[in-house]
């Protein structure tokens, strides 16, 4: 089914392009979610995301799994935005051995969706470094290439999120 719908979108066919696109919305929704501030603004990373997957339909190869090629363009839309939209002042921190927080532990009994809402309380700088080093396993070197940052404001980024995280976490227990 899905090789026919790709081969549609391939065609242009806008009934295929709808059927993709609602087959993969919420998965590419729970991706976007993590990098932006609210539901709008993850729809219209989506949506962009979805607009560069009809565009490149092309380069998919058939005989590889398409959730990954969806997921890796998801992420790079939401890279995109928020280059777009960084401010200045919060991308250059410089990192130090003391900014590592030693201890991390994580709370089973929170859900999914709350973990993403307290992900979103994250400035846009943290958020992005946390996601891509926590959850998308990118090394601080490829972060800093793509966010044009120092592999150093990587680092001191990703311990200030998680930092703020064990605060806003502990606030939301209590």
């Amino acid at each position: 089914m899905l090789d026919n719908i790709i081969k549609g979108c391939r065609q242009k066919r806008r009934e295929s392009q709808k059927q993709l696109y609602e087959m993969f919305y919420a998965y590419g929704l729970s991706i976007a979610l993590r990098y932006s501030d609210n539901r709008e603004q993850s729809v219209a990373i989506l949506n962009d995301a979805f607009m560069k997957v009809f565009d490149n339909i092309r380069k998919y190869d058939p005989k590889r799994p398409f959730k990954p090629w969806l997921r890796r363009i998801v992420i790079n839309t939401s890279i995109d935005h928020f280059n777009k939209y960084r401010k200045p002042e919060l991308a250059h921190y410089e990192y130090s051995e003391n900014n590592m927080e030693e201890e991390e532990t994580i709370h089973s009994e929170i859900a999914y969706q709350e973990i993403i809402g307290l992900i979103q309380q994250l400035s846009p700088s943290y958020r992005t470094v946390f996601n891509l080093y926590v959850i998308e396993g990118y090394t601080h070197e490829e972060i800093a290439i793509k966010l044009s940052i120092t592999e150093g404001t990587s680092k001191s980024n990703l311990a200030k999120a998680k930092r703020n995280l064990r605060v806003i976490l502990e606030k939301h227990l209590t």
